[in-house]
């Protein structure tokens, strides 16, 4: 079935750095368009960042824009989002899924920006 499996998020002060890695498995992920998305409790869920299956081309929130960088081996059935810069606004669950949000969610990484 399914699974998606998110991984690497932590405390981390504003302007630190965190890598988040996300293992897919149970369907075509080499043909899939990858987002990551994040929620803060009580809100809906946001797209932050996609990228299409041959990694040529990606996208972003504006508000993480130069500073978060998604990438992607299709060898390894993995989806990463490289977060700098860090600000305490991007304090959320981090999702990944594919680009509609159709897959089933996993259970996230939480990052927690804060001094």
């Amino acid at each position: 079935q399914v699974q998606l499996v998110e991984s690497g998020g932590g405390l981390v002060q504003p302007g630190g750095s965190l890598a988040l890695s996300c293992v897919a498995s149970g369907f075509g992920f080499s043909s899939t368009t990858m987002s990551w998305f994040r929620q803060v409790p009580g809100n809906q869920r946001e797209f932050v960042a996609s990228i299409t299956s041959s990694s040529l081309t990606t996208n972003y929130r504006p508000s993480v824009k130069g500073r978060f960088t998604i990438s992607r081996d299709n060898a390894k059935n993995t989806v990463y989002l490289r977060m700098d810069s860090l600000k305490s606004e991007d304090t959320a669950v981090y999702y990944c899924n594919g680009a509609s949000g159709r897959l089933p969610w996993g259970q996230g990484t939480q990052v927690i920006v804060s001094s």
